[in-house]
């Protein structure tokens, strides 16, 4: 069966405001994410359909506190929550807040195309 580890997935994304692990488990993707700073990434979703994530995510909040906002509402989850953001969010993350996330790769991998030509565009490359 498939599995990844966080000590062992080397870091795919080291910029101030996170950094990140990726591996593929079967047809998702599992995230290990760590936020050094708080962050509003809603300008590198530009260009997604509505400007927001159009990828699906479960997670687990290690530390810290997410917050998933949709045009008509806004979730926030803490140390210890589980949760699922369906498409159409943007996140909202404190400093110190660390994630375990799964993701369809296929839709993971488009959303990323679009945040990394994003954070070139603003100098921040990934």
């Amino acid at each position: 069966m498939p599995s990844a580890n966080q000590a062992t997935t080397p870091v795919a994304v080291d910029i101030p405001q996170l950094r990140g692990r990726y591996a593929p488990v079967g047809d998702y993707t599992v995230a290990f994410e760590l936020f050094p700073q708080d962050v509003d990434p809603a300008p590198f979703y530009a260009g997604l359909p509505d400007d927001r994530c159009q990828c699906p995510h479960w997670g687990f909040v290690t530390t810290g506190e997410v917050t998933f906002r949709w045009k008509d509402h806004s979730e926030t989850y803490r140390a210890g929550d589980a949760y699922y953001a369906p498409p159409g969010h943007l996140p909202l993350i404190t400093s110190g807040t660390s994630v375990v996330e799964f993701s369809p790769s296929v839709d993971l991998d488009h959303t990323m195309a679009v945040i990394e030509a994003n954070l070139a565009r603003a100098g921040a490359g990934a």
